[in-house]
């Protein structure tokens, strides 16, 4: 297993090609403006790393129950709001687990 990949600089390089205000995701419109964000941190999370095994749980079952194609998953995360709900919480997580370091040192472009 690499323990380097994806790393916090590889979630922040993501989010960064979002803009900076992705705090506030869960409140942005019902639409598939970030359909393609969610796809992309779904496939970061369901790599192994030991930045992700510092994530809680939730965040690896839940992509990885998404890309199986879990049914209940699937329908739960169907809703944008849920989704947005979701990167809106792993943004802040990962800004808190060394994401905010990065950003002010500017060493994550």
């Amino acid at each position: 297993m690499n323990q380097q990949q994806p790393t916090v600089d590889a979630y922040v390089q993501l989010f960064d090609r979002y803009g900076d205000d992705l705090g506030s995701l869960y409140r942005a419109p019902d639409d598939d403006r970030y359909a393609l964000l969610f796809e992309q941190v779904v496939q970061l999370l369901v790599k192994p790393s030991a930045f992700n095994l510092s994530l809680p749980v939730e965040f690896r079952n839940a992509a990885i129950r998404y890309r199986d194609g879990d049914p209940a998953t699937l329908a739960h995360l169907r809703d944008p709001a849920n989704r947005h709900f979701m990167l809106c919480d792993l943004h802040d997580l990962v800004l808190l687990k060394g994401g905010l370091a990065l950003k002010r040192r500017g060493s994550h472009k």
